[in-house]
């Protein structure tokens, strides 16, 4: 997979909601993400978008991208993301997976939020 689509598919995680993650997110996955239970399965990753405000705008930056093995990406980066007056900012990994010829799945994602990056406007 590009570059170029593996972001287009990361920004869709983060803007879309229950029928994104329907699509791109493998039936094992793990998220850590700094909200309780802190660690979601998919199914519980999937309930939480069901209810939770999608973002109007997304930025990335620090991107970086790891091919450790065929069939195998690793991202980290920054993110800022927005919705009204709320804003949130922090360091996010994900590890994709291919099941089938251009059929990529998410099975790990997680976001760590220095004190220093502390949502505003909520």
């Amino acid at each position: 997979m590009e570059d170029a689509r593996i972001w287009e598919m990361e920004e869709k995680l983060w803007r879309g909601g229950e029928d994104v993650y329907q699509r791109l997110v493998d039936d094992e996955a793990v998220m850590a993400l700094p909200a309780e239970p802190f660690l979601f399965s998919r199914q519980q990753a999937i309930d939480a978008v069901k209810d939770t405000p999608r973002w109007d705008e997304v930025r990335f930056s620090e991107q970086t991208v790891s091919r450790p093995e065929e069939g195998l990406i690793v991202i980290g980066y920054q993110v800022e993301a927005r919705r009204g007056e709320e804003e949130y900012r922090c360091f996010a990994s994900s590890t994709l997976r291919r099941r089938g010829h251009d059929d990529w799945t998410v099975v790990q994602h997680s976001q760590v939020v220095p004190p220093r990056m502390a949502v505003s406007g909520s």
